[in-house]
């Protein structure tokens, strides 16, 4: 009788072990799960970063490109080419 009680004590205390070292695996699992998710996010805001500073650049270009090819005058019917005076 002593040994079918220690028998069970045994295998409750066995199930009770599995049961913890899957919970920690589940645990870890997660944890790896979210650094992935991590890594992804970071990934995904370094090259919209990038290509931000891409069309920054190029806005930059066509806008000195287009800033040198028109002159700032403005025409108007009374306008003459002589400087204002204050």
């Amino acid at each position: 009788m002593q040994a079918i009680k220690e028998k069970l004590h045994d295998l409750g205390e066995m199930r009770k072990a599995k049961a913890e070292a899957k919970a920690e695996e589940k645990a870890q699992k997660d944890m790896a799960k979210a650094r992935v998710d991590i890594a992804h996010e970071v990934r995904m805001a370094r090259e919209a970063e990038a290509e931000m500073d891409m069309h920054v650049s190029k806005a930059k270009e066509l806008a000195d490109k287009y800033g040198s090819e028109q002159s700032p005058q403005h025409h108007s019917p009374n306008a003459t080419n002589s400087p204002p005076t204050f």
